[in-house]
């Protein structure tokens, strides 16, 4: 059986006329014909009752006509979505992400990808950095976005965004009054600092700031997420310095103040194979992910 066989099956069904549907398929009447009885004795039935005045649709006919439309239609969504998935428009993408990236970047690409690429589905999948990487290179992760990626030949990445720190004040601090806080002024400061384990990233930019500048606060309870740091400061333990998307938690009794030091800021990275096979993803990074890169990136670069 194949499928010009069921076009000219549901033409004749159509028609109820072999002359009408030779017309109506662009072909003489006797190959038509032969079509139908191939198609008959593939079967093993008959799909039309003739005789010289009409032509009418036997039981199993019309039991078939519903099943024939069934498969041409079916047969087209398969190549209308061959042809999507191998332009990028149809497939899946399996996204990993740190919880920080959850708070802002993460949602506005979900977003955007779903505007521009709205037969796309993105599998998403929430963990560490380290656990990203890893993923990503056992491939189990088409891509991850993370603060810091594998540097391992054939692993791409590109910065998305770019944050400054902010400071998290308990809204009863003396620090409040001011619109900018200097880290000057965090000298012997109770503060709330991430841990050097699990906020690693973290830890060392806001510990390097504070070298480079000599202040000394007075480091009293660690914290291995961003959430977790801002229910420390909400406590009263301290203040504590966090990416500006952190704002986005909106905790009760915590404020957040600038500080004034350009140079202090966290990076968030999509980062990929470079050969890869999905244009799904292919589709992704230059429809939306090159949209989100910051001009002060200078667009893509490679890990």
């Amino acid at each position: 059986m194949e499928f010009r066989q069921l076009e000219c099956f549901i033409a004749v069904a159509e028609e109820l006329h072999f002359g009408r549907a030779a017309e109506r398929l662009c072909m003489t009447q006797p190959p038509l014909s032969r079509q139908i009885q191939l198609l008959e004795q593939d079967l093993g039935v008959t799909l039309f009752e003739r005789n010289s005045r009409q032509v009418v649709l036997s039981a199993a006919g019309r039991r078939f006509l519903r099943d024939a439309r069934h498969l041409l239609e079916f047969s087209a969504q398969a190549a209308a979505t061959a042809r999507r998935t191998s332009g990028g428009e149809a497939g899946h993408i399996r996204l990993g992400f740190t919880a920080v990236a959850s708070y802002r970047l993460m949602p506005s690409l979900i977003v955007q990808a779903r505007k521009l690429l709205p037969g796309v589905e993105i599998q998403l999948r929430e963990t560490v950095t380290t656990e990203l990487s890893r993923l990503l290179l056992a491939h189990e992760l088409d891509a991850i976005l993370a603060r810091s990626v594998p540097q391992q030949a054939g692993i791409e990445s590109r910065l998305l965004e770019r944050e400054p720190l902010v400071l998290a004040l308990p809204a009863d601090s003396p620090l409040c009054e001011h619109a900018i806080v200097p880290l000057r002024l965090l000298q012997g400061q109770p503060f709330v600092l991430y841990s050097p384990r699990e906020g690693k990233y973290f830890y060392d930019r806001i510990v390097g700031a504070f070298g480079l500048v000599d202040v000394q606060p007075q480091y009293v309870q660690r914290a291995g997420q961003t959430h977790t740091l801002l229910a420390l400061v909400r406590a009263g333990l301290g203040v504590g310095l966090v990416p500006d998307s952190a704002r986005e938690l909106r905790f009760e009794g915590v404020v957040f103040r600038p500080i004034g030091q350009r140079d202090l800021y966290a990076d968030m990275y999509l980062a990929w194979h470079a050969q890869h096979d999905n244009p799904a993803l292919d589709a992704f990074l230059q429809r939306v992910a090159k949209r989100n890169s910051p001009e002060t990136a200078g667009g893509a670069g490679q890990a």
